[in-house]
């Protein structure tokens, strides 16, 4: 049977070629009778049962392909479309050519003050000043005060040795110098007067804590202005013959303070140590010994206590001068009682 069908496909194929060349469709549907094996074309592409259908393909080979024809005309433009995702960030490009230098800018304002820096190291000591012109008194002004060592020396104006000029002798009253200077700080903690050895008196053999020196009237010599570097020289003197240390009492420690530009300062007499307490206590008062030292207010560098002279009291060999910064107060004080010491120099 089959082989049949095919045979007759190709028969019906084969002869009904204008048949099928005019049917729109790709497919050819023939019915092939079960008993007489007749065949007949079904256009409406069924058969009945006794009928065995039979679908034939009349699509040919594919032909050679034709000729590329001209390019037609160009369509009209399409509407953009949506714009696609942004794409990862290029690599970096090489560094460009500097610029030219742009125009300067304004002047910005002035900064804060900046803090105060440490003060620099004392710079080294200044030539002596020339001498000052005499006076008709013989006294002399010089030029060697100030920091700058070339100040004219008057009271209150940085000395030399680094101290404070107190007193003038404009009137060269004093033979043995011009000018009084304080040193710029006590001496020591307060010390005894007199040293724990028998080398005073008439003889050098008496305990010098109740004896003078030498006698009642040398010891009148060391009181007044121009006095007290000979009697720190005589106290010294006595006490070192007992082998007593300046540092323990008052005449000595004076003798051995120094500062960085002078080393030659001594215990003041009473008169001198009583111009210090009028410029310690800035009494305003005038020069001299006449004018004991009152009122006034205590300055910055200078304590309110009781300090030592190097004069010993008239009254009797256990007593020295003293005075009170307190007060301004002038009187004995038992030598081997403990005062204050405030150095001076003179020149």
């Amino acid at each position: 049977m089959l082989f049949l069908v095919g045979v007759l496909a190709g028969v019906t194929v084969g002869g009904g070629v204008g048949v099928i060349a005019a049917s729109s469709t790709k497919t050819v549907t023939v019915c092939a009778d079960k008993k007489s094996n007749m065949l007949r074309y079904a256009k409406s592409g069924t058969c009945v049962k006794s009928e065995t259908k039979v679908v034939l393909n009349q699509t040919g080979s594919d032909g050679k392909t034709g000729d590329t024809g001209d390019t037609g005309d160009t369509g009209a433009k399409g509407d953009t479309g949506a714009a696609g995702a942004k794409g990862d960030t290029g690599a970096a490009g090489a560094k460009g050519d500097t610029g030219a230098a742009g125009a300067a800018g304004a002047k910005g304002a002035t900064g804060a003050t900046g803090a105060k820096g440490d003060t620099g190291d004392t710079g080294a000591k200044g030539d002596t000043g020339a001498a000052g012109t005499s006076s008709p008194t013989g006294f002399t002004a010089r030029s060697v005060c100030g920091s700058d060592g070339t100040t004219l020396c008057a009271v209150g104006v940085q000395g030399p040795g680094g101290g404070t000029i107190v007193y003038v002798d404009s009137t060269n009253e004093i033979a043995g110098y011009d000018y009084l200077e304080v040193a710029p700080t006590n001496a020591s903690l307060p010390l005894f007067w007199s040293a724990f050895t028998t080398t005073c008196g008439p003889d050098a053999s008496a305990l010098c804590d109740n004896s003078y020196l030498s006698d009642a009237g040398t010891s009148l010599g060391y009181i007044a202005l121009g006095t007290g570097r000979a009697a720190t020289a005589a106290i010294v003197a006595r006490f070192e013959a007992g082998g007593m240390a300046k540092t323990s009492y008052a005449a000595g420690a004076a003798d051995i303070y120094a500062t960085a530009t002078a080393s030659d300062w001594f215990l003041p007499s009473k008169d001198e140590l009583n111009e210090v307490c009028k410029y310690a206590r800035n009494t305003g008062q005038a020069a001299g010994p006449s004018t004991v030292c009152a009122g006034g207010t205590i300055r910055n560098g200078f304590i309110e206590d009781l300090f030592w002279s190097s004069s010993e009291h008239h009254g009797s060999g256990a007593f020295a001068w003293y005075q009170t910064f307190v007060t301004g107060r002038q009187g004995p004080y038992m030598k081997d009682l403990s005062a204050s010491v405030r150095p001076v120099r003179a020149f």
